[in-house]
């Protein structure tokens, strides 16, 4: 009996330290003031006739105008996909994107992206900017955070949003990859993300471009017949063999 209640206490020890050290893998992260610093090529993205560089934010610390600029373009790319449910899910993303623990990548077009373009053209290119503050014009945002989802250290992407007029030019793929990067470099063992069922381009893109997987806690794995009526998916990419475990369905 003696021996049964001490190995209890040994397993609890264990347990709690595993806790702690897991908890402080994501302090750790999200105290790092710039994640694109390790990496210094994807700072900036010139392919595809698309010229932009990227900088780091914090939910805490957006502009009025940068607000502005990520309810927009949220209620332009996701009102659809959400339906009835966006009046609900609108509010819900206003909270969330101030959210200290919020982190960000935004993406502005490069002075030169206008580059060998006659005045008509760049004035023409102008128009279809949403940013109105100060700047370079954002064109997109990634909005991540680092927590932790069935006891491994995670960064969940909440939101990669892109204008449509740079969109099909392989900037989601550079950031996703970025966003992968960041992950290992930090410690996680996976990266995850909500989609609409109803966003096929989106689906499309995480499963089959970037090979992302259903997670097996995505309601449609926990209950085929409950979950599956679900109007969203959770996938994931795993980084090792515990990660796999606990996150992938097969």
């Amino acid at each position: 009996m003696a021996d049964s209640s001490k190995g209890r206490k040994i397993k609890r020890k264990e347990v709690l330290e595993r806790k702690k050290a897991i908890t402080e893998v994501i302090k750790t992260a999200s105290a790092v003031k710039d994640h694109l610093a390790p990496f210094l090529p994807f700072r900036q993205y010139d392919r595809n006739d698309l010229a932009v560089y990227l900088e780091s934010g914090y939910g805490s610390r957006l502009s009025t105008p940068m607000k502005q600029y990520i309810q927009a373009l949220l209620k332009i790319n996701m009102e659809k996909p959400y339906g009835a449910e966006w009046s609900v899910e609108e509010k819900v993303k206003r909270r969330e994107m101030v959210a200290p623990e919020a982190q960000y990548l935004f993406i502005r077009e490069a002075p030169a992206a206008c580059g060998g373009e006659d005045a008509l053209k760049c004035e023409e290119k102008s128009s279809h900017h949403l940013w109105t503050g100060d700047g370079d014009p954002v064109v997109g945002f990634v909005h991540y955070r680092f927590t932790i989802e069935e006891d491994i250290p995670v960064i969940y992407v909440y939101e990669l949003q892109l204008e449509s007029h740079v969109r099909g030019k392989g900037l989601g793929k550079f950031l996703m990859q970025l966003i992968e990067l960041i992950a290992r470099k930090n410690h996680m063992g996976a990266v995850m993300l909500t989609v609409q069922k109803s966003n096929e381009s989106a689906m499309n893109f995480y499963t089959n471009k970037l090979r992302y997987h259903i997670s097996i806690i995505s309601p449609s794995r926990v209950d085929p017949l409950i979950g599956g009526g679900e109007s969203y998916e959770i996938l994931c990419k795993v980084f090792n063999a515990e990660a796999k475990t606990k996150m992938r369905s097969w």
